[in-house]
């Protein structure tokens, strides 16, 4: 039987949200999936936390400064079954396209840094979270669990997404490339904070690690990138030390093939607007012919992933056996075991041992 094969235009946006407002983000958010659509796009991937924007300000002064920001973006963050998230799912539905949002997630009284995968029926592919916020991410958000490292069917193909610095995690990345992702979403926020200052914050790094991502996992990489508006620097900057660590513009949205190549020529950083290119994924298997690292260019015998997918749950219902229960997930098979028969520790050697039981 012939290998089924997905062709279609993919959308990655280069712009800035309006700033802790939810309600007129998600305005502008479904004026660029409309146009994404009216341009033909059967997917469009939107920069992380674009709803109600990256919180910036936790790297511009100290945490007793960023407070006076904490109710204000914790409001104005995107709560699912909400009439906000009703919106966007009706955007998706009405324009006939599969949207990947980025948001910072409210669930009871915390945030996460998350993705939310909408068919174009407007139904709830998936919802994921940022595994680990990176650096001071941490004062705002919480963790995502082994769920978020997850790739999901779709009628485009196998679709997976990740945000920022987790495409600087190279076993997180693994785990994706060996669920067979052939669509990936990489969100990111804006290149320009501490410019001329922290070069791994820069475009040429980040891009890179999209670029590289593509390559290594053999998958096309549609990469959303945020821009800073003037409104943002002028709320966010309120002294020269501050307009020197944020800087306008930043925006570096990129769609990379698989073999790593650029599909589209770029936005300017400052400019807001929409990215294309047409996506083939029969040109998966020939980027895969040379390398496939989780594949035939692999050496299990002498190096293996360990994948808990476990959810993070906060309470488990049931015995204290059946809530001591874990799932261990290795390739296609699920297996459960309560926790006394179960390994502690993977020893560098390959071997389990246990301990502490």
């Amino acid at each position: 039987m012939a290998s089924h094969h997905h062709s279609f235009r993919a959308a990655a946006v280069q712009a800035a949200p309006v700033f802790l407002n939810l309600e007129v983000s998600i305005d502008k958010a479904i004026a660029l999936i409309e146009e994404a659509a009216n341009a033909g796009a059967e997917l469009i991937a939107f920069p992380e936390t674009f709803l109600p924007g990256y919180p910036w300000h936790i790297w511009l002064d100290s945490p007793a400064w960023a407070f006076q920001f904490t109710a204000e973006y914790f409001d104005n963050s995107l709560e699912y079954g909400s009439v906000e998230a009703d919106r966007l799912a009706a955007a998706a539905r009405d324009n006939h396209i599969m949207v990947v949002m980025g948001l910072s997630e409210r669930f009871q009284s915390s945030l996460y840094i998350a993705q939310w995968i909408i068919g174009a029926d407007g139904r709830t592919i998936a919802t994921r979270r940022k595994l680990k916020p990176t650096h001071v991410e941490r004062t705002v958000y919480g963790e995502g669990d082994g769920t978020d490292l997850s790739v999901y069917d779709t009628d485009l193909g196998r679709l997976g997404a990740l945000c920022c610095w987790e495409h600087l995690q190279p076993l997180s990345k693994y785990a994706m490339y060996a669920q067979n992702e052939q669509i990936h979403v990489g969100a990111w926020p804006s290149f320009s904070l501490y410019p001329g200052a922290a070069y791994a914050l820069g475009p040429e790094v980040n891009t890179a690690a999209s670029r590289v991502y593509a390559v290594e996992g053999g998958s096309f990489v549609i990469a959303p990138c945020a821009t800073v508006s003037a409104d943002m620097v002028e709320m966010l900057c309120t002294d020269d030390a501050k307009r020197a660590m944020l800087s306008e513009g930043g925006g570096y949205a990129r769609i990379f093939g698989p073999d790593g190549q650029l599909l589209h020529e770029p936005l300017d950083p400052s400019t807001e607007g929409l990215v294309y290119a047409d996506i083939d994924t029969s040109a998966i298997a020939v980027a895969k012919s040379a390398a496939d690292p989780a594949g035939h260019y692999a050496r299990p015998d002498v190096t293996r992933l360990w994948l808990n997918k476990s959810p993070g749950d906060r309470i488990i219902s049931g015995t204290p056996a059946e809530a001591g229960a874990t799932r261990i997930i290795e390739g296609d098979d699920t297996i459960s075991a309560a926790v006394n028969s179960l390994p502690e520790e993977l020893a560098l050697d390959g071997t389990l041992t246990r301990q502490h039981v």
